[in-house]
């Protein structure tokens, strides 16, 4: 005898892509959105019934279905409605959740007009809603944030073993790529002046900081969002160390004061802590 412990499903990577039009002035919004819904499937793992299965090809149009709508001009506004919609429509839909990223494209103007677009980095905007019948809890976040210090960064004083061949070092180059997760007590916020406070915030942290390890940065940078949007009481950051070796070049007789370096991504530190206001 078995029993299921917890059963999800939904739809993944739905993209979507809107031409916003006022005139001569062109906007376009690229999200990535999954639907994700919780509640009484569990018939169709163990008796193949399928009556109360809401089809994922249904969940995909009726994103593109709201983006037709929705003025898109929050992401956490659409993600709020679109997790309405499914617990409000289908009974037994106990929760939706509604994760949503989106991609920068900046317009390039040409004669006066904005008909052209150039997507200048990865970095994402992100937000998740969870929305049941009794609340609606909303994250937002960054991703693909990617940042380097080259200077005012340093690591030593850790412990060394046989196995340490990591030499102490007080000037090194510091690059990660910023992952960010912030949660709301005010629901009645400005989503993206929030957001542009805790950007800011994060990037002139990560630019003034005297590190002396990521872990010691990455607490500066989340004090600092805390401290710079005061709509917010947690946020969890992850960031990787994305490595730059010192190439030795001795052996062709050049010397390297700290000006060639071989970037490895692979393997990379792991770093990441959640701070509470």
């Amino acid at each position: 005898m078995t029993q299921i412990q917890h059963h999800v499903y939904g739809k993944s990577r739905v993209r979507v892509m809107k031409v916003i039009r006022d005139g001569k002035n062109h906007s376009v919004v690229d999200l990535h959105v999954d639907v994700s819904l919780e509640g009484d499937f569990a018939r169709a793992y163990t008796d193949a019934d399928n009556s109360n299965v809401v089809p994922t090809d249904t969940m995909k149009n009726t994103v593109y279905v709201f983006a037709r709508r929705h003025a898109l001009d929050t992401i956490e506004a659409f993600a709020l409605d679109l997790g309405r919609h499914f617990v409000k429509t289908y009974e037994t839909v106990t929760r939706a959740r509604i994760t949503v990223s989106r991609s920068p494209w900046s317009p390039l103007v040409s004669d006066g007009d904005q008909h052209a677009h150039v997507q200048p980095s990865v970095e994402r905007a992100t937000c998740q809603a969870s929305v049941t019948d009794a609340e609606a809890v909303l994250h937002s976040g960054l991703s693909d944030l990617v940042i380097l210090k080259t200077s005012k960064s340093a690591f030593s004083g850790f412990p060394r073993d046989e196995y340490t061949t990591l030499p102490e070092s007080e000037d090194r180059l510091f690059g990660t790529s910023v992952t960010a997760q912030w949660r709301y007590f005010d629901p009645t916020v400005d989503y993206n002046a929030a957001r542009t406070d805790v950007r800011t915030a994060l990037v002139s942290a990560f630019a003034e900081h005297d590190s002396k390890s990521v872990q010691h940065t990455l607490h500066f940078m989340g004090e600092a969002a805390l401290r710079e949007c005061r709509a917010i009481d947690e946020i969890k950051l992850s960031m990787p160390n994305r490595h730059c070796l010192l190439v030795d070049l001795s052996p062709f007789g050049l010397d390297n004061p700290n000006e060639v370096f071989q970037p490895v991504d692979e393997p990379h530190g792991s770093i990441e802590a959640v701070l509470e206001r």
